[in-house]
């Protein structure tokens, strides 16, 4: 089969197609005919040997490597002990992830996943937008449900919120009753509009601390070193739950009452199943910023690195059948 490997970490021509022998299933997993593999920040910080993490946080990398946890794909074979999928199921999913060591291997013409960590695809998904999904959609679902728990009312700013992350965390919220301002640049405007925002902020002309007020949650997709300018958003006893590291000011934010919910994303099975669910009700909807073929993996994390993306990007692996959502 075909696969992407990198030999070396470094910048993304790193990254190659090779012929490698097909992975079997194990006890509890199945090999899955990867369709389409979705492209998330864990894939290029291992693509440069997290060189962004302190030395003594680098995970372990061996090389030869082939990234990519989120799949979409078609059952090929199950091993022992699996009863729920049957070969031609199609499923989408986060695989092995946190674990970098094992990881998804999803850059690749087949893969293999523990069965639980899989869920069946949404019918209203071609394989494209399902491998949008996984890491995305399940980092917003266990932030929404798992971390902050969201109550029905609350007023919830989204930094980020056009990204992978961001884009699902706004209609997520706006599942649980929410009333959502999405801060993003404004050429994300109409879409974030057309996901439910209720207020809409273009960060490159306005300065969100000097127009907003009273915010309960602050989901925040972006981090950094200005991460203290929402201090004055929060309403006191608010939440700031941050997706990637920033500077918040916390002792600070403490005096103010502000708390802080987060968690590390993990595969989950049963959650994919209701992002799924959400899909087939028409309450969610996924962006797809760009989408590459398997053989241009490197430019398709050229592209990542450009920034500014809008939903998510993917590697096409396998031609979606006719019939398919994206075909018709």
């Amino acid at each position: 089969m075909k696969a992407v490997r990198m030999h070396r970490t470094g910048e993304p021509g790193v990254l190659a197609v090779e012929e490698v022998p097909r992975p079997e299933p194990g006890i509890g997993d199945v090999l899955v005919q990867v369709h389409a593999a979705g492209l998330n920040p864990p894939d290029w910080y291992a693509r440069k040997g997290f060189s962004n993490f302190p030395e003594e946080l680098r995970p372990p990398l061996s090389l030869p490597y082939t990234p990519g946890s989120d799949i979409s794909g078609v059952v090929a074979a199950v091993g022992h002990g699996v009863t729920q999928w049957r070969e031609g199921d199609e499923v989408f999913g986060l695989v092995r992830f946190p674990s970098v060591e094992r990881g998804g291997r999803g850059y690749a013409e087949y893969t293999t996943s523990p069965a639980l960590q899989l869920a069946r695809k949404p019918a209203v998904l071609d394989h494209v937008e399902a491998a949008a999904v996984p890491m995305a959609g399940l980092t917003a679902y266990q932030y929404v449900f798992d971390h902050i728990k969201l109550d029905e009312g609350r007023r919830v700013l989204v930094n980020g919120a056009a990204g992978g992350v961001g884009h699902f965390a706004v209609q997520l919220a706006k599942v649980q009753g929410a009333y959502v301002i999405g801060l993003a640049s404004g050429r994300h405007e109409t879409f974030l509009r057309e996901l439910g925002v209720d207020e809409f902020l273009d960060y490159t002309t306005t300065r969100v601390e000097d127009e907003v007020r009273d915010v309960d949650v602050l989901i925040d997709t972006v981090g950094g070193p200005d991460g203290h300018r929402f201090l004055p958003v929060l309403r006191p006893g608010g939440v700031i739950s941050p997706v990637f590291p920033g500077d918040y000011h916390r002792e600070r934010a403490a005096e103010l009452g502000i708390t802080f919910r987060s968690g590390q994303v993990h595969s989950d099975g049963q959650q994919m199943a209701e992002l799924g669910r959400l899909f087939e009700e028409g309450r969610l909807r996924v962006g797809i910023d760009s989408v590459f073929p398997l053989a241009e993996a490197a430019k398709a994390h050229e592209r990542a690195e450009r920034g500014h993306i809008q939903g998510k990007i993917v590697l096409r692996v396998a031609p979606d059948q006719i019939g398919s959502p994206a075909s018709r």
